[in-house]
């Protein structure tokens, strides 16, 4: 027995039935064809949050000059005050202001930088004789010994320091300069 198609005529109208190897064909063409749409709309979304990603980053780096720029304008701002009273006491007739004038002036001026520095959250670090030596807050440039006070103690403050609050940080501020004091040995 024959079984070739060509044998037995299918009546008019029916279409013949498909072969497996067709039908395999035909839906591996469909899968081909949703993978490359799969492919594409992946490769579109990823553009797109690379594209987002690049526009955060420039916005970021726009928001921190504009902040800078307006943390310096505001301290700046503060000091120019300071400035003025500077070139007002420098104007001042030295032989009519006689050393105390002088000294008072320059008292006032520098009490005003530091409310302006205050302002911007810069504190002043000035630890009492007898105080406990802090590293960090404080540097020993010599030891020093004195009477009453303890063995690891602050003895005398050579220049005071400076710290700038930092909201966040495990101290709450960063010490800008350590204040330079003797210790009791």
């Amino acid at each position: 027995m024959n079984s070739d198609p060509s044998e037995h005529p299918t009546p008019a109208g029916e279409a013949m039935p498909p072969d497996s190897a067709e039908i395999a064909a035909q839906s591996v063409s469909d899968d081909i064809s949703n993978l490359q749409s799969k492919l594409e709309e992946a490769n579109s979304r990823a553009l797109r949050a690379m594209a987002d990603f690049q526009n955060y980053q420039r916005r970021a780096f726009m928001n921190e000059q504009h902040a800078r720029t307006e943390g310096a304008a505001k301290v700046v701002s503060g000091v120019v005050g300071v400035l003025d009273h500077f070139d007002l006491a420098l104007g001042q007739d030295a032989a009519k202001a006689s050393a105390e004038q002088i000294i008072a002036g320059v008292r006032v001026i520098r009490e005003e930088l530091l409310k302006v520095l205050n302002q911007h959250g810069v504190s002043l670090i000035r630890p009492e004789p007898g105080e406990e030596f802090t590293p960090g807050r404080h540097e020993a440039i010599m030891q020093q010994k004195a009477e009453g006070v303890a063995p690891g103690r602050i003895v005398a403050v050579f220049q005071p320091g400076y710290a700038l609050a930092c909201p966040g940080t495990q101290t709450g501020e960063r010490v800008l300069r350590a204040a330079k004091v003797s210790v009791s040995p």
